[in-house]
């Protein structure tokens, strides 16, 4: 990863060419956990070369983990001597202490983690993992620092989640696979991330079916063995490229991420007036001319991915005419549009749902849905990137802009996309590095 602290970005016209899309950056670092369950070394190829995971190879490290990253390339040992305690020092990092607790519990009985961290998009529902874990068997004790958790021998149980939480899935898949007896997980998300994850369980012995109606179904089994898996590619990088093309009136090829993480996009973009040409291993996105406008609603998958929205709201400045977004995964998601309206994006946010069904916020203050007049100049600012998707946009934003932009917090785009500097630096988009 670049040193640099900010980018100076000067916009330079349609952006053109290939991005090979690098393997999930919300799989890896739960593959990562789940080797903690193995009897054995797991391994896990076309691994992201991100933040995330340089994080989560040393917090599994200060449990008792051999940890080796080589490139594209991650090993985990979970070895003999484990620990129970997180150190406090990877309090508000990212989200994976708090998936450390069932498999810590698992394998030494008493854990300690510090507060779950992340991008600044909202509240992290710790709750719902809480409550799973409670009803695995697990006692937890919620702390100012954090959350301490112990348990004599998991079990199964029936568990229903308020919300489809992609990361209370992911504690519940985590956790019951080691339980004894049978577990049934309803109202589960589905995104392709946990059924990655499900299926990388299942390589190590686990006993996992995902049934219809957003059900999982995991027998406990007495033992797993470590696996190797190849990640698939990451659909949210894969998007926020394309719309990077379309925005700058270019035409982005993506390689290496499957159509079928992409279908809800692919047709959003198509609606637009968006042109694609999709093989087996490639995506390409074109445009004649403006595209039209869109009103979208972000949704659990199947749906429209909120990690898209940002991406996809700097195109709609773009546009021919008024869309509108409806935020209803997280409440506090549309913070960074303030510098898009520093820049003369005319943006005006509502706490209405006004896109599709009302949602669990249509009641309360946030502002949660915006509307994006299109067609708009934006003028080249000072931007502080707010979080990993907030910090994309910025780039998108100051690459459509009509004059240089200066960029702080580079860190939050090397947390999230891989060699993200070479990749548009080879679309043709002008960025130096100010150290």
């Amino acid at each position: 990863m670049n040193s640099a602290t900010m980018w100076r970005i000067e916009p330079s016209g349609p952006l053109v060419g290939d991005v090979e899309i690098s393997g999930s950056k919300n799989a890896v670092t739960k593959l990562m956990v789940a080797s903690l369950l193995a009897e054995g070394p797991s391994t896990v190829d076309n691994a992201p070369r991100i933040g995330d995971v340089d994080i989560t190879a040393d917090m599994l490290r200060s449990v008792g983990a051999g940890v080796s990253v080589d490139g594209s390339t991650v090993i985990v040992d979970p070895a003999a001597g484990l620990e129970g305690k997180v150190p406090v020092t990877y309090s508000g990092l990212n989200r994976v202490p708090i998936l450390l607790v069932g498999p810590l519990l698992h394998r030494v009985g008493e854990v300690s983690v510090p507060v779950v961290g992340g991008d600044r998009i909202g509240t992290r529902p710790i709750n719902f993992h809480v409550e799973a874990l409670r009803a695995l068997g697990a006692e937890i004790r919620v702390t100012d620092e954090g959350l301490e958790a112990k348990a004599a021998r998991l079990h199964g149980a029936r568990v229903r989640l308020p919300f489809p939480s992609v990361g209370a899935t992911e504690t519940v898949l985590l956790t019951a696979s080691l339980a004894e007896g049978r577990t049934v997980l309803e109202n589960a998300a589905i995104e392709p991330e946990v059924v990655e994850l499900a299926l990388f369980l299942q390589r190590m012995g686990a006993r996992i079916e995902l049934r219809p109606d957003r059900q999982f179904v995991i027998e406990g089994v007495s033992r797993l063995r470590g696996a190797h898996q190849r990640l698939g590619g990451d659909r949210i990088e894969a998007f926020s490229y394309l719309a990077a093309g379309l925005a700058t009136r270019g035409s982005v090829r993506i390689i290496g991420c499957a159509q079928d993480r992409l279908v809800t996009a692919i047709t959003t973009l198509q609606r637009m007036g968006a042109r694609f040409e999709i093989t087996d291993e490639t995506i390409a996105a074109s445009a004649d001319g403006l595209l039209g406008p869109a009103a979208v609603s972000t949704r659990p998958h199947p749906g429209f991915m909120t990690d898209w929205q940002a991406p996809l709201v700097v195109l709609f400045t773009q546009v021919a005419g008024m869309s509108v977004l409806h935020e209803t995964v997280f409440e506090d998601r549309l913070s960074y549009l303030a510098a898009l309206r520093a820049m003369g994006a005319q943006i005006e946010l509502f706490d209405q749902c006004l896109v599709g069904e009302a949602c669990r916020f249509h009641q309360g203050e946030w502002l949660h849905s915006a509307v994006v007049r299109g067609g708009c100049p934006m003028e080249g600012t000072e931007m502080d990137m707010p979080d990993i998707r907030g910090a994309f946009a910025y780039v998108i934003a100051a690459a459509v802009g009509t004059s240089p932009s200066v960029v702080h917090g580079v860190r939050y785009l090397e947390r999230g996309y891989d060699r993200v500097f070479e990749k548009f630096s080879s679309l043709g988009l002008r960025i130096s590095e100010i150290h």
